[in-house]
């Protein structure tokens, strides 16, 4: 006789079920699916994904569920979902088969950067999904270590083509949102009807209609609290009610109180196996019965509690329900949990896994002990190699509780804090800081802790309150500890600089003022040489100053950075590289700011190194690129928290010229920087208004927006950049006295700096100022000199004004030539306003203007022509995957797709039809990297993350 056919779907739960037999289904098929379901404890959110695991016949399936002790473990979650696969991990290009080693203990190493791992997995899981669609399934996703969560949520964001469904299934959360951005659905409570004929099949004899009432109304529809809450009870209980609490508790510990009646059943062994088991969160086997051997718990065992239903021990161990291990672990007494861990730490392998034995031994601590302590410490070390700075301070907080002597507990704290920081956990940072200080403190370490305050304020909103704390810090720290006083002498300068006009007390000039009379050190240090360059600014102005930043510069970008130096100082080194119209060192120091921020998981610095780059993209015309960015800035403010103003997206709005999208985002942005007292805050978006304004040819509008920054010229870059616009502004709109007195500053800080970006601008702008040769001479020095820089908006932008003017000289062959030229490079960029500037002068000379393959944004996605124009450059699939993230399978993908948009067969073909791309970025990928991490002007190295 045949097996009955599965039932269609879950009872009340229709379109549940169909949307994930068309999930399954579309994996088969070969297109990638991800879904989240989200909702409450015992929802049915498991029971979904069990239903959805029937109908996976001819899949293959993996599968992993977070663990709650596990979440301070990075990668904990994600080696369970890989493990199965790790055969194939020799197959993965060399890059990413290391960063994945290394980040599951396989090898030794730094910490690998986590887009690199996130593209491992990728790489990995596709590689499987050749053989057969692939299944992915993640339970209990809320209980993700950070670091497992950000690879799988790089992976779901980037199927496209693979035969790959990823399911999680988490329950919501408003306080730390997750998975946020993917397709979702939310399971709610079942309806009335089903609700009511799923308790009746629960409940033997009759129910008396009033205690029937209450329980479809305590359990809201969860599928988990109706078969849950009457187990166990006779017809009698539930209609008499001779436990029932007066007032209910939430619906999750009611839960956990009912699977609680059904362990107190189970005998006492039964019970302390569950608790070994609960308290083993990888569900090795192996493991668990060497802990429980220990323990004296025999093999036999196991059956009682299989036979309650509660737990499963196969090639895994794995309970009924999430909230059975919760029910379980939480019930037991600390001294029964202590037994428990203790046990689990004498098995546990001191070489393959010190760290999850070092946080056994933690758990299994009666009270303070400095040798459990002092692993702790040293594991930290080990755990911000694989996991980053949120790994290591996890470890060392838990340190501090097992610490006995005060003053060390005190310094260990203040160790945590600094951590906490770093890795963006503010909240935690101030707990522990205020532990510190409890402590039997020596003035060093409380100057510490004043400075760890000052920076957490900084870090977490960056407005003006953290300037006066930095400042007092630095002071007092001057006869305590030289190297620190200079170290936060140069954070105060950082807030000084993000508070700008805002300042509410000491500004810019005070800090450098106190900063040049601090006491130098014998041996200065890259800060310290920063430190001097911009106190000097501050104090004697830009020709003064330019000497001593270029040499700071310049050893910031040429040097090797501790961690410290390249989270807390390299954006201010990349910050001033634009006050010297550095391009090529912007290009590099902004690179390693952002590699720096992924790679030590430091998320206090990312949102910022993110913004940063997304600025340098904007110059260099690569708006796809800073449109990337800005999508994982967004994700990563979300995970954070961090207060960080969108600058990278507000330029990336101006420059795109859509002023209905861009001006309402731009005031949002304004109104929220003058609440905070963050000045830098209204140059940027006042910039961008000019920039958008003067793209548009409402100069006015434009030369009112330009003198807001301009008015600042020694704040780092935008008001330079500001000057620019108001010139051109100022000209159009007939206010040539206005240009005259920008461009006279303009000209004396490109002398002073020498750079062909700075040289190149002020030609451009000199050049509107001037007629006849003398103008035309000027124009060709600017397109000469920007030539030779990486800023290609402000090359297309020369361009189109020398256009402009030919066209108004009656030059009309010599105007075609640069107003192509700068269409081209305008529409091709997506600066569209700029590009519709030109496309009016070209049809004002009668040039009928060709329609291109990059001019209608219909015709190609930004990733079809960033793919295509790889593609052209002659990069194989496998190499274009590796350079943006993806699989080489959606590489395949998206170039059918271009090839039927264009009507095209051949790559020899696209060559002909598209522009070339950056020569650097094609030689960085075919070594078998990723993009380039800048080195000389234009030479260039393998990096491994997308910036």
């Amino acid at each position: 006789m045949t097996s009955p056919a599965p039932p269609p779907s879950l009872p009340g739960r229709r379109d549940e079920c169909d949307l994930l037999r068309r999930l399954v289904a579309a994996a088969k098929a070969g297109r990638s699916q991800a879904l989240v379901l989200r909702g409450e404890a015992g929802i049915g959110k498991t029971a979904l994904l069990n239903f959805m695991l029937e109908r996976t016949a001819g899949c293959r399936v993996v599968r992993a569920a977070g663990v709650e002790s596990e979440m301070e473990l990075a990668y904990a979650s994600l080696h369970q979902l890989c493990s199965p696969l790790l055969g194939r991990l020799d197959g993965l290009p060399g890059p990413q088969q290391e960063a994945l080693a290394t980040a599951f203990g396989l090898r030794s190493g730094g910490a690998p950067d986590r887009f690199l791992v996130g593209l491992a997995v990728l790489t990995l899981l596709s590689s499987v999904a050749e053989d057969r669609p692939l299944i992915c399934v993640v339970d209990d996703a809320q209980w993700l270590d950070q670091a497992t969560l950000q690879a799988l949520e790089f992976v779901a964001r980037r199927l496209a083509a693979e035969p790959i469904a990823m399911v999680f299934a988490l329950r919501g959360s408003d306080h730390e949102p997750r998975l946020t951005g993917l397709p979702e659905l939310v399971v709610r409570g079942l309806g009335m009807r089903d609700a009511a004929t799923l308790l009746e099949s629960t409940v033997n004899g009759v129910l008396d209609a009033r205690v029937r009432t209450r329980i479809l109304a305590e359990s809201r529809g969860n599928p988990l609290a109706l078969l849950e809450l009457p187990r166990g009870h006779s017809t009698a209980d539930l209609a008499f009610g001779g436990d029932v609490e007066e007032v209910a508790p939430p619906l999750a510990r009611r839960l956990e109180h009912e699977f609680l009646r059904q362990v107190d059943a189970l005998p006492t062994l039964a019970r302390r196996l569950l608790l070994v088991a609960a308290a083993e969160p990888v569900g090795d086997v192996l493991l668990l019965w060497r802990a429980a051997e220990r323990l004296g718990i025999d093999a036999d065992t196991a059956a009682a509690a299989e036979d309650a239903g509660l737990l499963q021990v196969r090639e895994r161990t794995r309970f009924r329900h999430p909230l059975v291990r919760s029910a379980v672990y939480r019930a037991a007494t600390d001294a029964e949990r202590r037994q428990v861990h203790a046990a689990l730490a004498e098995v546990t392998d001191p070489e393959a896994d010190p760290d999850r034995r070092a946080w056994h031994r933690a758990c299994a601590a009666v009270g303070p002990d400095e040798a459990v302590a002092a692993e702790l410490e040293r594991s930290a070390d080990r755990a911000q190699a694989k996991g980053g700075l949120a790994a290591a301070a996890a470890f060392l907080e838990r340190a501090v509780i097992l610490t006995p002597e005060p003053l060390r507990r005190a310094r260990r704290s203040i160790d945590a804090a600094q951590a906490k920081v770093s890795a963006g956990a503010f909240a935690a940072a101030a707990r522990l800081l205020t532990t510190a200080e409890m402590g039997p403190l020596g003035e060093a370490e409380r100057a510490r802790i004043e400075v760890l305050r000052a920076r957490l304020s900084f870090a977490a909103d960056r407005g003006n309150e953290a300037l006066p704390l930095l400042l007092t810090a630095a002071r007092r720290l001057e006869r305590i500890d030289a190297t620190l006083a200079r170290d936060t002498y140069l954070d105060a300068l950082a807030a000084a600089l993000f508070a700008g006009r805002l300042a509410a007390g000491p500004g810019a000039h005070e800090v450098a003022r106190a900063a040049r009379a601090a006491p130098a050190l014998p041996q200065p240090r890259k800060g310290d040489l920063l430190l001097d360059g911009l106190a000097v600014l501050h104090t004697d102005g830009y020709d003064a100053a330019v000497p001593l930043l270029q040499r700071a510069v310049s050893t910031f970008a040429r040097e090797d950075l501790t961690v410290d130096e390249g989270l807390r100082f390299a954006w201010l080194a990349a910050a001033t590289t634009t006050l010297l119209w550095d391009d090529s060192n912007w290009d590099r120091l902004s690179r390693r700011h952002l590699d720096f921020a992924r790679q030590s998981g430091g998320l206090s610095a990312l949102p910022l190194a993110l913004n940063t780059r997304i600025v340098v993209h904007l110059f260099t015309g690569d708006l796809d690129k800073a449109a990337f960015l800005v999508e994982e800035l967004r994700s990563v403010t979300e995970a954070t928290g961090n207060g960080l103003a969108p600058y990278g997206e507000v330029g990336l709005l101006a420059l795109r010229g859509d002023p209905e999208v861009a001006e309402p985002f731009i005031q949002s942005c304004l109104d929220d920087v003058v609440t905070r007292g963050e000045g830098v805050g209204v140059n940027m978006t006042a910039w961008a208004r000019a920039v958008l304004c003067n793209g548009l040819g409402r100069y006015d509008d434009a030369l009112r927006w330009a003198r807001v920054p301009a008015a600042q010229p020694l704040e780092t870059g935008i008001p330079q950049w500001a000057l620019a616009e108001l010139v051109e502004a100022g000209m159009r709109s007939g206010d040539v006295a206005a240009a005259a007195v920008a461009q006279e500053q303009l000209t004396a800080m490109a002398t002073a700096s020498g750079t062909d970006w700075a040289l190149g601008v002020r030609a451009a702008r000199e050049a509107l100022l001037r007629r006849g040769p003398a103008a035309d001479e000027l124009y060709r020095e600017a397109i000469t000199r920007l030539d030779r820089t990486l800023i290609r908006s402000e090359q297309a932008r020369a361009r189109l004004l020398y256009g402009e003017w030919l066209r108004r000289e009656g030059r009309r062959v010599e105007a075609l030539a640069q107003l192509r030229a700068a269409h081209e490079a305008l529409q091709a960029m997506g600066a569209q306003a700029f590009a519709a500037r030109a496309r009016q002068e070209l049809q004002a000379t009668g040039e009928a203007v060709r329609r291109s393959v990059t001019a209608e944004p219909a015709e190609l996605t930004p990733q079809e022509l960033h793919i295509a124009r790889l593609a052209a450059q002659g990069l194989t699939n496998t190499e274009i995957a590796a350079m943006l993230f993806i699989s080489a399978r959606t590489v395949e993908w998206h170039l059918r797709k271009v090839f039927t948009k264009l009507g095209l067969t051949t790559r020899r073909e696209l060559r002909r039809s598209l522009p070339a791309v950056d020569d650097r970025a094609v030689s960085a990928a075919q070594a078998g990297g990723s993009l380039p991490r800048a080195r000389g002007p234009r030479g260039g190295r393998p990096r491994p993350t997308p910036s």
